[in-house]
């Protein structure tokens, strides 16, 4: 039995995958952003073991969905699910004065690795859409340029492959690879999203509690349960690093190397 942490799991793809693997006899914490959601969520699905409660929109509020993380005990593997679309009309800009899509994208994901207590496994989500991301770090706040959605979700998408790559060449004795579910008919992805939606949720879930030899990999990427190329630049380990360094220097926390 694995015990899997779901971010952004009070609806859509996340409480996808949490039916699945408490299907499978695994215990699942939930995660909402507020209580309203966090309470709904527990209605909807009562067998999940507990829901944590906390916007990823606010570097305040990931460190403290750490720290409820932390005070449940180590959990074995972190689906990193939370995220926003690319349908997004214009930049938001938190109370940490960065983009609101950034920053739940790519900070959160980033600073919950760095900030819990150290899994077996990560599991990134990312998308189709990061094969046209761009990895430039000159601008990745939007502050300087006019905005497109589209752009800054491709962008982040990318980042989290990065992020994924770049945890399992500093953490080797962690499975941390990265995921696109399809274009599949979530809230995100729309009504005429043309994949299949029960294939969505299938592939963070076999590599965050499979036990076949295929989900003992680090530093890969899948889809539907099948490797798939990335942009070349997401193996380079410069850029892997500079994607890091960047996001320490935000938060003020570090993902350092394993000893």
């Amino acid at each position: 039995m694995t015990h899997v942490l779901i971010t952004g799991s009070a609806d859509g793809l996340g409480l996808m995958a949490a039916r699945l693997l408490i299907g499978q006899g695994h215990t699942v914490t939930l995660h909402a952003r507020d209580i309203a959601r966090a309470a709904h969520t527990r209605t909807v699905l009562p067998t999940a073991e507990n829901v944590l409660v906390g916007d990823l929109g606010s570097l305040d509020g990931i460190r403290t969905v750490a720290d409820q993380a932390n005070a449940a005990g180590r959990f074995d593997a972190v689906i990193h699910n939370a995220g926003i679309g690319y349908r997004e009309p214009r930049r938001v800009e938190t109370v940490d004065g960065l983009s609101q899509l950034f920053t739940v994208n790519v900070l959160a994901p980033y600073l919950l690795t760095a900030s819990m207590t150290r899994p077996d496994r990560l599991v990134y989500l990312s998308s189709g859409m990061a094969r046209g991301g761009d990895a430039d770090l000159s601008d990745p706040q939007w502050s300087g340029r006019r905005w497109s959605g589209a752009q800054a979700y491709s962008d982040s998408k990318l980042f989290d492959v990065l992020l994924a790559f770049g945890v399992a060449r500093r953490w080797p004795d962690v499975l941390s690879n990265s995921v696109e579910p399809g274009w599949v008919a979530t809230r995100m992805g729309g009504p005429g999203a043309p994949d299949d939606l029960d294939q969505g949720p299938v592939t963070q879930t076999w590599l965050a509690a499979g036990e076949e030899a295929a989900t003992h990999v680090t530093g890969r990427h899948f889809y539907h349960q099948k490797e798939r190329s990335v942009p070349t630049v997401a193996h380079e380990a410069r850029v892997q690093d500079a994607l890091l360094d960047y996001c320490a220097e935000l938060t003020g926390t570090s993902i350092r190397a394993s000893r």
